[in-house]
């Protein structure tokens, strides 16, 4: 059976399909780089805090026998690989579906134990507090902290321990293996991730990930790709020669099984502020409690964002029929009223009141006239129609004399707006055109943008001239707050994705999750800023981000059950950082990149 993981299509595998498959693990990790042979005639007894004793003999490089507390001795293969003086080795253990990921400081004899697994027939609740049951394919993880134990020694007092000293930096990544990746650790258990060779798109995902502190300059890092394949990467990484050492276990969206280790080297592409008290240090985990036990999660216990799961589909005709009962524009009520999104919107403007103007948008794209007389209400005129439509409306001053202003087009199926972005200096204008449904969902809003210009008294529009898509926001953060007691963040990934991160109560960043986007430039520091929160709300969000006064300006579209709402939405902005990262992405970059593999 498919189901389709956020835009990818996977098979839902069978425990015994995973069992059957795991069974080329048995033998060990492959590695493009050359194993290492330091443990090859060792043996460790590693303790952990609040999991297994594991007692090993390396038999050979790659070779060892493992007993878990004291239980029967087991053969497995295995690869090591050093990174300054950590040593990390990994195994499966045959005839099961887990393994172990063991991280060695020698210079201190402190351990970081992962215990990885398929399979886990366990259920978890999502954030809306649904219970569902996590996939078989999809790998789980288990931190155990804990020391070599070395006779007649003392166990050593301190542990390496979860941190939020990561939090916010950026970095490129290239493995041994010439994948690419881009990685954005913008949250204590999230992380965003671009697959620069893997993907063609140009496109940021998030997944549940942890960060481990091991020193000044050392950090363990994890992901787990729920929501997509299900597939787990983990590595230790030196920030002070930008070099890492990890491994990759699970199945890809292709079902191919993947196990090897890696090398890799890298850069920092940026850091963003991080805004939790001076006194947190990130050091427990943030995780959804257990239910049999408040007090502490259980085993592989995480918080992981699952939105799609409590989406309840519907059809485009379910979604047309709910929309004829009730079509809803800026609340309905009072002109002024504020909205769960506008607590802190910009005020509407009055500087359409008394004008007459033509839009008309390139490569037989609509032309629409406009005729305003009132603040709230305008009518408007497709070519060809012999009758006016009246809608309300609303507009803001985005910046000088640069209206954007939103109404819904009457009667349309599907249920569709129009948010238009009308320069009154130069003629220019961009609409985005808005409307319900995708391929996916009747209830998820879809949206492209059309540029033009417009014909109005005292202005001359330009022939060639056009608003145009840009990457000029890309890699850069802002929190956005639209009242008092709501904001997130919002990181540009890329020219073609964006995310957004919950804050919790001390402004530590939480649950992460993203989509593709579009980034149009009206002006210099003025931008259109248009994403469907897709697979996920379905809702869209379509604003002007005015980075001279950090503050955007907008409107949201959504429909289900209750009907389609065009709404309002507004924040105060604050500029937390900025990744530099546009160098990576586009043809020209790819390119370049396909050159360098064939050399």
């Amino acid at each position: 059976m498919n189901i389709p993981m956020h835009r990818f299509k996977y098979t839902k595998l069978t425990a015994a399909q995973i069992a059957t498959k795991l069974k080329a693990t048995e033998g060990g990790p492959a590695c493009v780089s050359e194993l290492s042979d330091v443990l090859a005639g060792r043996t460790l007894k590693i303790v952990t805090d609040k999991g297994p004793v594991l007692n090993y003999e390396f038999t050979g490089r790659n070779q060892l026998t493992v007993s878990e507390n004291s239980g029967a001795k087991i053969k497995a293969g295995y690869g090591a690989l050093t990174l300054k003086q950590i040593v990390f080795f990994s195994h499966m253990i045959p005839g099961t579906q887990k393994g172990y990921n063991v991280f060695v400081d020698r210079d201190t004899s402190l351990v970081t134990v992962f215990e990885v697994w398929l399979s886990g027939g366990r259920k978890e609740k999502t954030l809306g507090d649904k219970e569902i049951t996590v996939d078989d394919r999809e790998v789980q993880r288990e931190i155990y902290f804990g020391y070599v134990d070395v006779a007649g020694k003392k166990p050593p007092e301190k542990r390496h321990h979860l941190t939020n000293r990561i939090e916010g930096k950026g970095m490129y990544w290239k493995q041994d293996t010439g994948i690419e990746t881009l990685e954005f650790y913008a949250s204590v258990v999230s992380s965003n991730f671009v697959e620069l060779t893997r993907h063609a798109d140009d496109l940021s995902y998030c997944s549940p990930s942890d960060y481990v502190l091991i020193n000044d300059n050392m950090f363990i890092y994890d992901r787990t790709e729920c929501e997509f394949s299900g597939i787990f990467t983990l590595f230790v990484a030196d920030l002070f020669t930008e070099t890492q050492a990890g491994v990759r276990l699970g199945f890809n969206e292709k079902d191919e099984l993947e196990y090897y280790m890696f090398r890799g080297t890298g850069e920092v592409v940026g850091q963003l502020a991080y805004l939790e008290p001076f006194d947190d240090h990130g050091d427990k985990p943030m995780v959804v409690q257990s239910a049999s036990d408040p007090q502490s999660p259980g085993k592989g216990q995480r918080l992981v964002y699952r939105p799609v799961r409590d989406f309840q589909y519907m059809s485009d005709e379910e979604v047309h029929q709910a929309a004829l009962k009730s079509t809803r524009a800026f609340g309905g009520g009072a002109p002024d009223a504020p909205q769960m999104m506008s607590g802190n919107n910009m005020p509407f403007t009055d500087k359409l009141v008394g004008r007459e103007f033509t839009l008309r948008y390139d490569n037989g794209g609509p032309v629409r006239h406009y005729k305003v007389t009132e603040k709230f209400r305008l009518r408007y005129q497709a070519d060809g129609e012999s009758q006016w439509h009246e809608e309300d409306y609303r507009a803001y001053e985005a910046d000088e004399d640069l209206i954007f202003f939103s109404h819904l087009l009457t009667d349309s199926k599907p249920r569709a707006s129009v948010q238009v972005a009308l320069d009154l200096t130069n003629g220019l204008t961009t609409c985005i055109h808005s409307q319900m449904g995708t391929k996916y969902f009747g209830n998820e809003t879809s949206y492209y943008a059309i540029f033009g210009v417009a014909e109005m008294k005292g202005v001359n529009a330009p022939q060639y001239v056009r608003h145009e898509f840009t990457d000029e926001l890309v890699g850069h953060a802002y929190s956005w707050s639209y009242s008092d007691q709501m904001t997130s963040m919002h990181l540009y990934t890329t020219p073609h994705s964006s995310s957004w991160t919950i804050f919790t109560e001390n402004q530590t960043m939480g649950a992460q999750w993203c989509a593709p986007c579009i980034y149009v430039k009206l002006r210099e520091g003025v931008y259109i800023f248009t994403i469907n929160e897709e697979a996920c709300n379905g809702a869209q969000m379509c604003v002007v981000i005015n980075t001279k006064i950090t503050h955007d300006c907008g409107f949201g579209f959504s429909g289900g059950r209750q009907g389609v709402n065009l709404s309002l939405t507004g924040a105060i902005g604050r500029h937390i950082g900025q990744y530099d990262v546009r160098r990576y992405f586009g043809p020209k970059a790819r390119k370049e990149r396909s050159m360098e593999w064939m050399s």
